[in-house]
């Protein structure tokens, strides 16, 4: 395959019926298309057996199918699975699986490093290196081999997906069309720091979950952790998710990464009753891990215990999310950055 053909994969319904109309294909054959590209397991377009051999042909002529293994996989002791991808241009993007009694989660990247600089996430370190494809984030899907148990989607890799909006948008329109891979949007999560206007958009053209990263209710602290603060206030984003009554459509939630001696005293606690009063949602609360490099300090347990209590006696519903892979690289960016920069990840398949 010549170096110019475009990936079908990744390509939306509408999308598909411009390829067959501009190829003089019946409009039938974009709906045929789509079903082997998001519901088979084909590795070639020739195996698209319901189209006649002149379609194939036509389509091979211009396309390629656009999917791609990962090239490795970190595994936990505790089931927990990362994988690297490769991207254009030498790069490198990460998936994990997290399996659960009840559930089996898939967190994915919508962008090739970040440019938002939150201070505590091993992402920032390597600046913003590109956008993903609608197609390269719903490979991260189609092509693991835990594709046929995944039963959620988070978006909560590597970027912001607000960043990426367009392309983020479109992998929604397809992980949850019939035509597509058919996911209810109840099991598809977006998380994000907040981009303004980008986040009103995906509130009216999604009805996804939203999470928010909060890390502290106080803005000159918050501005300190997440510096984009400045440009895209908390306070807008809760004015934004009243005026639309967002709760009311999906779950809002709010990720509370705890770090030592730092957000997690009782003035936090009634900071958030006071600033989410108002809005039906929770907090999860998430313990810090230490980072390569990185001044912030993981909490104990019963830090991450007593500010849960201190939150729940405000009537805020409180979970604390349990840690993970902590055995492999499973700090978001952290795999990514050791092959980027050429450093052995810790222990892979």
């Amino acid at each position: 395959m010549g170096p110019d053909l475009k990936p079908l994969f990744g390509l939306s319904l509408k999308e598909l019926e411009e390829v067959v109309s501009v190829l003089e294909l019946p409009r039938y054959a974009a709906g045929q298309i789509a079903g082997w590209l998001y519901k088979k397991d084909i590795k070639e377009i020739i195996q698209m057996s319901n189209l006649s051999q002149n379609a194939r042909d036509l389509l091979i002529s211009k396309y390629s199918l656009g999917v791609s293994g990962p090239l490795q996989v970190q595994v936990s002791t505790d089931g927990t699975k990362k994988y690297l991808f490769a991207t254009s241009g030498g790069r490198f993007i990460e998936t994990a699986y997290i399996p659960e009694p009840d559930r089996a989660t898939l967190c994915v990247s919508t962008q090739v490093g970040c440019r938002m600089g939150c201070r505590f996430c091993m992402t920032a370190t390597q600046g913003f290196q590109g956008n993903l494809s609608a197609g390269e984030i719903l490979n991260q899907l189609r092509s693991i081999p835990e594709r046929r148990t995944i039963t959620n989607i988070v978006f909560m890799g590597m970027g912001e997906p607000l960043d990426n909006l367009e392309e983020t948008l479109k992998s929604i329109e397809i992980l949850t069309s019939a035509c597509g891979f058919g996911i209810s949007p109840k099991r598809i999560t977006l998380s994000t720091i907040g981009l303004m206007p980008a986040m009103n958009l995906f509130l009216e053209k999604s009805t996804c979950n939203l999470a928010i990263s909060l890390h502290s209710p106080f803005e000159d602290q918050r501005r300190e952790l997440l510096p984009m603060e400045k440009m895209h206030p908390f306070r807008d984003i809760i004015a934004a998710l009243k005026s639309l009554g967002a709760e009311k459509q999906r779950r809002i939630s709010f990720e509370y990464i705890v770090f030592k001696g730092l957000n997690h005293t009782r003035a936090h606690a009634n900071e958030l009753a006071r600033v989410l009063d108002g809005i039906r949602c929770r907090i999860n609360l998430i313990k810090f891990h230490q980072l390569p490099g990185n001044e912030l300090q993981a909490p104990s347990d019963d830090d991450m215990q007593s500010f849960q209590q201190l939150l729940e006696k405000k009537g805020i519903i409180t979970t604390i999310r349990r840690s993970r892979g902590q055995d492999i690289d499973a700090a978001c960016g952290l795999l990514s950055t050791k092959k980027m920069t050429g450093k052995s990840p810790s222990k892979q398949d």
